[in-house]
């Protein structure tokens, strides 16, 4: 699966609830209402999909512009 930054804006916002406008790279997700418990849902379904990530190096960022680097990183050394 190739995930693109538009996919993972769509799939956070479905998991808060908002328009994927609303969601900016650089806006902190845990004070947008990111918990662990949504971050588990995003990240199930990411693998459920077939992306192969290093999910623990997401843990490290709290933008979806962070998230993305690891995510583009990844897919671009496969």
């Amino acid at each position: 699966m190739t995930l693109t930054l538009d996919r993972m804006r769509k799939d956070i916002a479905d998991v808060l609830y908002v328009d994927p406008s609303e969601i900016g790279d650089d806006d902190n997700l845990p004070d947008l209402g990111l918990d662990s418990m949504r971050l588990m849902t995003l990240i199930l379904g990411w693998e459920q999909a077939g992306l192969t990530a290093d999910f623990g190096a997401l843990a490290e960022y709290d933008t979806l512009g962070g998230w993305w680097s690891v995510v583009s990183e990844h897919q671009a050394a496969q």
